[in-house]
């Protein structure tokens, strides 16, 4: 994990009932932001997550994973609904979402993607670096994954 020496050590979040807590270590201070339709349709609003270098999840018998498409799953409680984390699956990589944690002032917004897909209706203050999907989908396989083309990952 990078940002080690900027990382906050750790976070307690839970689901709306609290059927489930999420104990994170080492915790990124920054929010990304996605406008994708699908991360839209999940929430009803932009995702916005966090991760960290470790994480453990209590009440994992009443997390429901979805498979949302060939490379992701999106986790919520089985109980209230809530939503809880997109699991990118090449990597296994979690991105918790932020709302679930208490940070204060202690994180930023750091980045948007898939801003081609976002509706007019909102923007966010924040200066924040952009991609679109074609961006998003290129430094992807530019780390080494192949992910389908954006037209096909409804």
């Amino acid at each position: 994990m990078d940002d080690l020496e900027t990382a906050i050590p750790s976070a307690t979040g839970r689901c709306l009932c609290g059927a489930v807590r999420i104990e994170l270590a080492e915790v990124r201070p920054q929010v990304e932001v996605c406008h994708c339709s699908m991360c839209r349709q999940w929430g009803g609003a932009p995702f916005m997550g966090v991760s960290a270098a470790s994480f453990d999840i209590a009440g994992q018998d009443k997390v429901t994973a979805h498979r949302s498409s060939e490379w992701a799953e999106r986790g919520f409680c089985q109980v209230c609904g809530s939503n809880l984390y997109y699991r990118f699956l090449p990597a296994d990589h979690y991105s918790f979402c932020a709302g679930l944690f208490d940070f204060g002032e202690t994180v930023s917004m750091t980045k948007q993607i898939f801003v081609d897909e976002k509706p007019a209706f909102y923007d966010f203050a924040q200066d924040t670096p952009m991609q679109t999907a074609r961006e998003v989908i290129a430094e992807a396989a530019a780390a080494g994954f192949s992910l389908p083309e954006q037209a096909d990952r409804k």
